[in-house]
């Protein structure tokens, strides 16, 4: 096929990406708009950092009056991983895209998208067709965060309320099934939730560190202990 052609599958390919991606994006605006974040600065968070995860992390952060340094080194761990996907992505598109476009298409890639082409046989692989995926689920991403911060608030409130939970039942949608299907999964998960209570319930000189840095602190704490403990095991 073509690149229009290729290009079109993408986009077929990344609807339901997209689908998944609108509430959440405009539940992201809801709460930027709750927390008094500026609209644009939201809207470049949306468009430039494109990182779900990672942005409702730093409105927590910036709600709670975080230090700069803590909310950058935050959102750099939690999203350490896309170093990880986009180089296994990079080695089975190497000999079919041009390098010269490979930092576009490691842009658009998130945890659903790489999901979704992991999936996909190497043959069906190509720059048109990454960029369809992509493209459709960065739309998705942008234009639910303007709906959320410029419509969201007249939207029933019982449907805002809604919404500002869907974050929450998402990860543990995401989580549950992996934590029963898998030791390594359960073993971090459950490691991250004590130390979580050690450090909110526990030592003073522990509870007085600033949100960002338990964070931190959980994160490569349990995150290594997993990656050592389990070294040999599927995931």
């Amino acid at each position: 096929m073509n690149f229009i052609d290729n290009f079109k599958e993408g986009l077929k390919r990344g609807i339901t990406i997209a689908l998944g991606y609108i509430p959440t994006a405009i539940t992201f605006g809801l709460i930027a708009s709750s927390q008094a974040v500026p609209a644009q600065i939201s809207i470049l968070m949306s468009a430039l950092v494109y990182a779900g995860a990672s942005q409702f992390v730093a409105l927590n952060l910036i709600k709670l009056d975080t230090g700069i340094i803590s909310i950058i080194l935050t959102t750099f761990i939690v999203n350490l991983r896309h170093f990880l996907m986009t180089a296994a992505l990079g080695q089975r598109i190497k000999d079919k895209v041009d390098h010269k476009w490979m930092p576009l298409l490691a842009f658009g890639i998130t945890d659903e998208s790489f999901s979704l082409i992991s999936l996909t046989d190497n043959d069906s692989l190509s720059f048109g067709f990454i960029l369809g995926i992509n493209l459709i689920g960065y739309l998705a991403w942008v234009i639910g965060t303007i709906f959320g911060v410029y419509l969201g608030n007249v939207l029933p409130e019982i449907i805002q309320v809604s919404m500002k939970i869907a974050l929450y039942a998402m990860f543990i949608g995401l989580l549950v099934p992996s934590m029963k299907r898998s030791k390594p999964v359960l073993f971090v998960a459950v490691l991250a939730l004590l130390i979580s209570a050690l450090l909110n319930w526990g030592p003073a000189f522990l509870t007085s560190l600033a949100q960002g840095w338990k964070i931190i602190i959980i994160t490569i704490i349990s995150s290594t202990a997993g990656a050592c403990y389990f070294r040999n095991e599927e995931v």
